[in-house]
């Protein structure tokens, strides 16, 4: 399985950083085939968050397919008026059979025309406007993530990392995803 997690200028460090650990540490205990990775729109660092350099694996150009797409957050405004990033995020989801997001990120696969009708969740900080400029969602509160469908998203920052860990249930075992957790010595925060 192709896991590949979409980075970006100004993104937020753990919301990629911290799925990444989640699906290569599942990895490593599962000695899978998994391969995970990060995919920018151009072969070329890129500066996430208070100036942290990441080089992605692959660009639009030269990614392998793509089984599980995360779109994470982070200051997201110039990427949701990028026509070729929209498309591309809509091309990569349409034929992927899971998608989430970290955060702001949900922004993104809104814009895409992903989560129309769906229930969805954010950065607590996010959530009303996301609701005001996405009026189809149905967005909530009080939720580390939410999954409908292929869809899932979080809240912000750490919440990636829990919905990360529900992703290894739904995809492996939840006793795998609780063994990754305490590989990562890392207190999973379920939904209740």
């Amino acid at each position: 399985m192709n896991i590949g997690i979409y980075i970006y200028d100004d993104a937020e460090i753990l919301d990629f950083s911290g799925p990444f650990e989640v699906f290569c540490t599942a990895k490593r205990l599962a000695d899978n085939n998994w391969q995970v990775f990060f995919v920018a729109e151009h072969a070329a660092p890129v500066i996430a968050r208070a100036g942290f350099s990441v080089n992605p694996h692959y660009s639009f150009a030269d990614h392998p397919a793509i089984d599980l797409l995360i779109v994470v957050g982070g200051v997201h405004t110039a990427e949701l008026i990028k026509p070729q990033v929209i498309s591309w995020i809509k091309k990569t989801a349409d034929s992927a059979n899971h998608v989430a997001s970290v955060c702001t990120g949900a922004y993104l696969l809104a814009k895409a025309g992903l989560l129309d009708g769906l229930t969805v969740t954010t950065h607590w900080e996010d959530q009303a406007d996301l609701a005001a400029m996405f009026p189809s969602l149905n967005v909530v509160a009080n939720r580390r993530w939410v999954s409908q469908g292929k869809f899932t998203t979080s809240g912000g920052i750490s919440a990636g990392i829990d919905m990360s860990l529900a992703l290894v249930a739904q995809l492996i075992s939840p006793a795998h995803a609780e063994l990754t957790a305490k590989k990562m010595e890392y207190q999973w925060h379920k939904n209740v």
